[in-house]
């Protein structure tokens, strides 16, 4: 089940455009040079979201990094609802997440996309976002596995929405959702054949 489109195209053009060019800012590597952390397209899995960036050692930088990346989506959902409605919030939500998979900037290679679902997921609804959020940490927890959370997050995400009562957010939930199991597709080969790195929390 979708919101009804009660905005006008031009008004959802806009903010797709807007929540698009929002996602699109790579907040990963403007942290990583901003700490003299170096290119973090050349570090680790050289993706550019918080987990790559939490390879550094650098704890503070990759808070921030999961912060920034995770406020993309929050607020072009919530400023998109405040200005047009809540229609618009979803179109919004989900062109912050692909801005933020393919920005234009970076040739359209970007991240994963998990904290910018997570926000996205936490401006919609609150409760859904907390319930995956809780999910993802869950996982991660019981099994040190990064990709693993997310996997099972994204997943989870769609039934969270129907069960905690926003069916309107099912279908953006669960396409979003298969976009991160598609870009997580490296990892899951990774997990299948028990190669795949783990969360070490000592660090």
């Amino acid at each position: 089940m979708t919101p009804e489109i009660v905005s006008s195209p031009v008004a959802l053009g806009l903010v797709v455009v807007a929540g698009y060019l929002l996602g699109s800012v790579p907040f990963g590597l403007v942290i990583a040079r901003v700490f003299g952390l170096g290119d973090l397209r050349q570090i680790g899995s050289g993706n550019i979201g918080a987990t790559n960036v939490l390879r550094t050692g650098n704890k503070l930088a990759a808070f921030l990094t999961l912060v920034l990346d995770s406020g993309k989506g929050a607020i072009a959902v919530l400023a998109a609802r405040f200005l047009v409605g809540e229609d618009a919030a979803q179109f919004a939500g989900g062109a912050a997440f692909l801005g933020h998979l393919f920005p234009i900037i970076l040739g359209f290679k970007g991240g994963k996309g998990v904290a910018t679902y997570l926000g996205t997921l936490l401006a919609l609804s609150f409760w859904v976002g907390l319930a995956a959020c809780m999910t993802w940490l869950i996982v991660a927890l019981v099994f040190r596995i990064s990709s693993l959370s997310a996997l099972v997050a994204a997943l989870a995400a769609p039934a969270l929405a129907y069960f905690l009562g926003y069916p309107t957010m099912v279908w953006l939930a669960g396409f979003l959702g298969v976009l991160i199991w598609w870009r997580h597709k490296d990892n899951i080969l990774r997990l299948l054949n028990g190669t795949e790195s783990k969360i070490s929390f000592g660090k």
